[in-house]
């Protein structure tokens, strides 16, 4: 007899840095908020303000590109003053991420996720050696979007999709608030049966 799997509990994440690239550019803060858990019976939203976490973080390089920092409007000097150390915060949001998903596996989700999965599985596999999601335990909102919807993937966007699906927060660019934002959206998409 088969095992049963082990439940997933989805954990948006939004990340704001000062490039395309990290390495030759700095993750400057990094948002997480539990959207929710599925297992063999379905989807389970969660509260996304119930379990959070959040950090600044010093940046890694002297270069940036101006147009990506004025997204954020986190101060760069400030952070290389008061930003905490990458490796400690990383290794801090591991230990949480352990903690909320006791007894499920974390899958990381964004919207959309590549840009942020990137700058955040870099920086765990440098500043901490390992990922508590894995090499793979990402879902991409938008592609689960397009899936549902039957759409190609190049024509969604955020105003292309049902109002009933959009979350009633807005996108302010703090990673944080838009690690909630997501997490309200990506629970809206779990449930959505589609068009």
């Amino acid at each position: 007899m088969a095992s049963r799997p082990r439940p997933s509990l989805y954990i948006s994440v939004d990340i704001e840095a000062d490039g395309p690239v990290p390495g030759p550019y700095s993750m400057l803060s990094f948002g997480a908020a539990v959207a929710g858990r599925q297992d063999g019976g379905g989807y389970v939203a969660a509260d996304p303000e119930a379990a959070t976490f959040y950090r600044e973080l010093r940046p890694i390089s002297g270069e940036f590109v101006p147009e990506a920092l004025a997204v954020s409007g986190l101060d760069r000097e400030r952070l290389l003053e008061e930003g905490a150390e990458p490796a400690v915060a990383l290794a801090e949001f591991a230990v949480w991420v352990r903690e909320v998903s006791r007894g499920a596996q974390p899958v990381m989700c964004g919207y959309p996720a590549p840009y942020d999965w990137m700058f955040l599985y870099w920086y765990l596999m440098r500043f901490t050696g390992e990922s508590p999601f894995g090499h793979s335990g990402c879902l991409d909102m938008k592609t689960l979007y397009a899936a549902k919807a039957r759409l190609p993937l190049r024509v969604v966007a955020k105003r292309t999709m049902p109002p009933e699906l959009l979350p009633g927060r807005h996108h302010t660019h703090h990673a944080l608030d838009d690690a909630i934002e997501q997490a309200e959206l990506f629970s809206n998409l779990m449930v959505w049966p589609g068009p």
